[in-house]
């Protein structure tokens, strides 16, 4: 893509609708939900790095009640032309074909490379990746298994939901403290992953979400690693204006 003079491409991820709980969550909603209103103004692309949701599941016929503020705005900006990319993250990983048939939104379940103004980007949620978080990468097997999955489909949604809700609202990256330590350049996981991959293929940039923590880390001559935030405590999204890439405060 060339990003049309005048227009950016926008970044956003972690917002954990719906947690702890729809009430609590719902000022957080709306805040988003006028940040999209705003950038629609000038964007060439809305990328969602996952977890959007604190928990989200496709039955055959039926949704997660709520979010409507949410969907409705993505339909609208989708609707208008704009293209939106979603990544899945891992609170809402059992996401299927909903946003693709409903909101004409692409969804991917893995990093994925672009290309924008000759500017070479890795992008992704960033769950499962690299050194350490082997706890989730054992999990995620659990949650993946199409069997498994096959069988919690059978629970009553009103049960299902009600399991999923408190098992996510207990998961440590709403709950506890330890994801918002910065580890350090040279330990934060992600960005080791980043080294690695340039081992193999230049990118300009690499695009994460999952930590919960604003980062710009340098991880070659000419490589970043960013890192965008979260919306429960920062507020934070990424721009790219056609030249540079940076974390910015609503």
């Amino acid at each position: 893509m060339q990003i049309p003079k005048g227009k950016k491409i926008y970044f956003s991820s972690d917002n954990h609708l719906g947690a702890p709980t729809k009430e609590e969550s719902l000022p957080r909603e709306k805040k988003f939900v006028k940040w999209l209103d705003e950038v629609k103004e000038d964007a060439a692309a809305i990328f969602l790095l996952g977890d959007l949701f604190d928990f989200w599941f496709e039955y055959k016929t039926v949704v997660p009640k709520g979010f409507v503020r949410t969907l409705g705005k993505l339909a609208e900006i989708s609707d208008s032309g704009i293209p939106i990319y979603f990544f899945v993250g891992n609170h809402d990983l059992w996401m299927n074909d909903y946003f693709e048939k409903e909101l004409n939104i692409p969804t991917y379940h893995d990093s994925k490379e672009f290309i924008f103004n000759n500017k070479t980007f890795l992008i992704g949620h960033g769950d499962g990746k690299g050194p350490n978080d082997n706890g989730y990468k054992r999990m995620k097997k659990v949650f993946t298994n199409p069997f498994l999955k096959w069988i919690y489909r059978w629970l009553h949604p009103d049960i299902g939901m009600r399991i999923a809700h408190y098992l996510s609202v207990k998961n440590k990256l709403i709950s506890g403290d330890e994801d918002n330590i910065f580890l350090g350049d040279n330990k934060e996981w992600l960005a080791a992953y980043a080294k690695r991959k340039l081992e193999n293929k230049h990118y300009d940039y690499f695009v994460f979400a999952h930590r919960h923590l604003p980062m710009e880390i340098k991880v070659g001559e000419n490589s970043t690693y960013f890192n965008l935030g979260d919306w429960i405590n920062h507020y934070t999204f990424g721009v790219f204006d056609g030249e540079n890439f940076e974390i910015k405060n609503y």
